[in-house]
């Protein structure tokens, strides 16, 4: 083996590790190879988005927008353990996704059984005294909205092949059957229902003290190691500069626009291409 053949797997193994945890080998071949049918076809427009490097930036970018609501972000803050345990709950949350987009369908819905259930005992008062539930149709919703927007963003952004209009509004439409599953209801199909479902929400939306907490947490004290807080840095800017402008005082995020359109989306494009590099493109296959 090469030098830089070596470098580029260990780097990559490294970059493997830290999201999919010790077991992440193990759980990678169950969930590729299993026999059984699959919910999606390989080249699908959720395959290609799902196992980008461009999901990096846009998994930072859900966090950060999914955080502006009050509810949702209140059942995060008191149960999900992300500031004790975030590696954890990284490695949880990308399981569940290569589960639901790659998985046999029996594996698939038993994931999504699991995260229900866990849902069902995930329930408070926020602080502002309104109650909560994680099953909750309406949070649930919201999550996912937050979240496939980001990614759908990302890959737009920084995919290294792009969807097309149609290609965007399959992704939306493939997406939903996850979120339909986990108890969503009136779920956007395509991408024009999807921009309305975001603007629906915005009137509930907020920069609470606990959104500002998770915000400086993932940006300026993320659980990294000092060797890769510089490539954190860079793909935590790109997710930064495709936040909407109005979430920027709430989160207390910085809005420089010229500088988001240069060097940062340059910065992006160098971290996710090396990401890409490191770890190869799209699922694994057999040898």
């Amino acid at each position: 083996m090469n030098p830089l053949e070596l470098v580029r797997r260990r780097v990559g193994e490294t970059i493997f590790s830290r999201v999919a945890g010790e077991e992440g080998p193990a759980r990678r071949d169950r969930i590729h190879f299993s026999e059984g049918p699959r919910r999606f076809e390989p080249g699908s427009a959720i395959h290609r988005v799902h196992s980008d490097a461009s999901m990096f930036v846009g998994g930072i970018r859900a966090l950060l927008l999914q955080s502006m609501h009050p509810l949702a972000m209140a059942a995060v803050d008191a149960h999900s353990g992300f500031r004790g345990d975030p590696w954890g709950r990284l490695q949880r949350t990308s399981t569940f996704l290569a589960e639901t987009t790659f998985g046999t369908i029996e594996d698939a819905d038993r994931a999504v059984a699991v995260v229900r259930a866990v849902h069902d005992r995930v329930r408070g008062t926020a602080p502002d005294g309104r109650a909560y539930a994680a099953s909750d149709p309406h949070l649930v919703r919201w999550v996912h909205v937050a979240e496939i927007d980001s990614f759908l963003k990302a890959h737009d952004r920084y995919g290294s092949q792009p969807l097309d209009a149609d290609g965007c509004d399959a992704y939306v439409a493939q997406t939903a059957h996850v979120a339909r599953a986990l108890g969503a209801v009136n779920v956007p199909e395509t991408v024009a229902e999807l921009d309305r479902v975001l603007a629906d929400y915005r009137p509930e939306l907020d920069g609470t003290p606990a959104a500002r907490r998770a915000a400086r947490f993932i940006l300026v004290h993320p659980p990294v190691p000092l060797t890769l807080r510089a490539p954190y840095g860079l793909l935590s800017a790109a997710a930064v500069g495709m936040m909407p402008r109005w979430t920027r005082w709430p989160l207390r995020l910085p809005y420089l626009p010229l500088v988001e359109a240069t060097a940062v989306r340059t910065s992006g494009v160098v971290i996710t291409e090396a990401i890409r590099w490191a770890m190869g493109s799209g699922p694994p296959q057999r040898d």
